[in-house]
């Protein structure tokens, strides 16, 4: 059948329209796929891909991924725009949608490359701009499609679709969410990033089957940009652009559970339920509530608020971004336990999450269905992208508030391409020759001006980390030791604990400013074996499909670098790294405060927002051409 005879216009039905059961299908196998991907990306930065290569590299710092992962994310509800546009003005939504998922699968393919041939870090790099592309360019017209199909007579169940649509969603992040960081912990990163790419291709193919049953709503040629550029569509676009800018704030925090939220889940006790967590599994709790709350909210939570007041869209926007606050607040009460040397159980997580995913079925949710009916006709899939822009905007905040807390190092060397074995760089005072050079060595060596005062207080603090059982001092004791020693500048030594395990000293450096590239120190880990729970019944089942030894342990045998399950055979020790700037600013709890005190003063501001704003609804008809 040529696509010019697929059907035009709505079903004339009061029913669910018949092409439906196909988006549903597609939408379940993409959203395993992306979000199978995106659970395990923070964790394979700084734990993996260090070692794809023949030899191994240096860890990226946990500050470094969240940039990169929450610029991978805003660039890809970025690409919306593009995909909209052509769907709108030149080709239609369903062949969009086609064409960019064969993208979209090329880009998972080049992931699970990475390692294999050539430069891991290229192949990652390729690899998500191919799907930022693909993924990017379908979301505003999958959205706008779900739409497309309802008419008059059964418009009344678009509420309903698109909670089921946002259903489908969770359902396949969920999944996803559970089995890939299992079989990157396992099988490694080739397989894990692997099947997600395997699902794309399943969820394009449901998407084709279901060709002859879609509503295929023409592109709108001229008229696109007749109504984009009318008083009527001017209107709708710059009313729609403030809610979005709030909805950007909600982003900025709810897209940190796949990275910083991952980050915390390292420190804390992943024993919950009989099951032993994986930090980036714990993501897979958020689609777990959405599959409860999104019935409870549509058939009670609505239902029992708007009998004491009506419950616009616009309120239960302003109603979410406060229990995000809540949300965040749990979070960052955690971190402070963390801060403080305890490890605090899941449970503040599951908290959190239970807030978090309340608050995105109240934001997200609803603001996806107002924004496709608060957009003109001829405009459907590029307010679909504008909403999908609010999670651009949101990342990129996210991702630069990432950039701008790290520290600069003064100076870096290309091994590969300097022939001497040692470099020579002049320090604070610029100046080369005088005593505050640093000198790097090929073997990873460092000298400096305040390297004999740091040793020397280092080897004291790890006698008394010893004293104390192989665990970190708290603030108070460690502050006490090193401030009792000076640098070369006259600077008494800081100490802050990071975990239980891991702990760091701070000198100000020659230009005596704390946290800044000159600033000096060493940061100490401490292994010690510690006692594992019996497997619950879960845990006993997998094992009989997993190797004995995980892919990270393993890999790290083959390139001769000790893991710390053999550090901790051999008995308690405690490993230091010497550092010249390369810091983290917005350290641990106040890090996450940072975020709740943000987006505490966006939600007090969109009550306003809520107050002024006058909806205006533009529905398909069924005859309309």
């Amino acid at each position: 059948m040529a696509e010019d005879t697929y059907r035009k216009t709505p079903w004339p039905s009061t029913r669910m329209p018949p092409g439906i059961p196909f988006i549903i299908a597609n939408e379940v196998a993409e959203r395993f796929s992306f979000y199978g991907m995106r659970t395990i990306l923070v964790v394979f930065m700084v734990k993996y891909l260090w070692l794809m290569g023949g030899t191994a590299g240096h860890p990226m710092s946990d500050a470094e991924a969240g940039e990169r992962y929450h610029n991978f994310v805003a660039f890809a509800y970025l690409t919306p725009f593009l995909g909209a546009f052509l769907a709108d003005y030149l080709f239609g939504k369903y062949r969009i949608i086609i064409w960019l998922s064969l993208v979209y699968c090329l880009g998972h393919l080049c992931l699970a490359f990475m390692g294999v041939i050539g430069q891991a870090e290229v192949w990652l790099s390729f690899g998500l701009w191919l799907i930022i592309f693909g993924a990017g360019g379908i979301k505003p017209c999958v959205s706008a499609h779900v739409g497309d199909q309802f008419g008059p007579g059964n418009q009344h169940l678009l509420t309903r679709i698109f909670n089921w649509f946002y259903f489908s969603i969770n359902l396949g992040a969920f999944v996803s969410s559970m089995l890939t960081p299992w079989l990157l912990e396992w099988y490694g990163p080739h397989v894990a990033f692997g099947v997600p790419g395997v699902l794309m291709l399943i969820a394009t193919v449901c998407f084709w089957a279901g060709r002859h049953r879609f509503v295929h709503i023409p592109a709108k040629g001229r008229r696109f940009f007749e109504e984009l550029f009318s008083r009527e569509g001017q209107e709708a676009l710059a009313k729609l652009s403030v809610v979005f800018l709030f909805v950007a704030i909600f982003w900025a925090l709810f897209d940190q559970t796949g990275s910083s939220w991952v980050i915390q889940a390292e420190d804390l006790n992943l024993s919950f339920l009989g099951f032993e967590w994986l930090p980036s599994q714990v993501q897979a709790l958020n689609p777990i509530f959405i599959l409860m709350f999104i019935p409870f909210f549509t058939y009670v939570g609505y239902p029992a608020i708007n009998r004491f007041f009506k419950l616009t869209p616009l309120r239960k926007i302003g109603i979410g971004m406060f229990i995000t606050v809540i949300s965040f607040a749990l979070v960052a009460l955690a971190q402070e336990r963390i801060d403080a040397g305890k490890q605090p159980s899941i449970a503040w997580q599951l908290l959190a999450y239970v807030a978090i995913t309340a608050a995105e079925v109240m934001v997200s949710i609803v603001c996806l269905e107002f924004s496709y009916t608060q957009s003109p006709k001829s405009l459907k899939s590029l307010v679909m992208a504008l909403f999908l822009g609010s999670v651009f905007l949101g990342n990129i905040f996210t991702a630069q508030v990432n950039r701008l807390i790290q520290v600069a190092k003064p100076v870096s060397v290309n091994w590969a391409e300097e022939k001497k074995d040692a470099v020579v760089f002049a320090g604070f005072d610029s100046r080369e020759g005088t005593a505050d050079d640093i000198t790097f060595s090929r073997n990873g060596e460092m000298e400096f001006a305040g390297k004999a005062e740091l040793l020397t207080l280092q080897e004291k603090l790890k006698a008394t980390i010893a004293e104390n059982q192989y665990n970190a001092l708290d603030s108070r004791r460690g502050n006490e030791l090193a401030q009792s020693f000076v640098d070369p500048w006259g600077n008494p030594y800081r100490y802050s604990q990071i975990n239980r395990r891991q702990c760091k000293l701070t000198s100000l450096g020659p230009d005596r400013t704390y946290m800044t590239k000159w600033d000096q120190g060493v940061v100490f880990t401490i292994s010690i074996a510690e006692e594992k729970a019996d497997p619950s019944a879960v845990g006993k089942l997998m094992a009989f499909f997993r190797p004995q030894i995980p892919w990270l342990e393993r890999r790290m045998m083959e390139l001769n670098i000790k893991t710390e399950a053999e550090k901790s055979a051999q008995g308690p020790s405690i490993s230091t790294e010497i550092f010249i700037g390369g810091q983290t600013k917005l350290e641990g709890a106040s890090y996450f405060w940072f975020f709740t005190k943000i987006m505490l003063a966006a939600a007090i501001l969109f009550v306003f927002v809520a107050i002024f704003y006058r909806p205006k609804s533009y529905i398909y008809e069924e005859k309309e051409p």
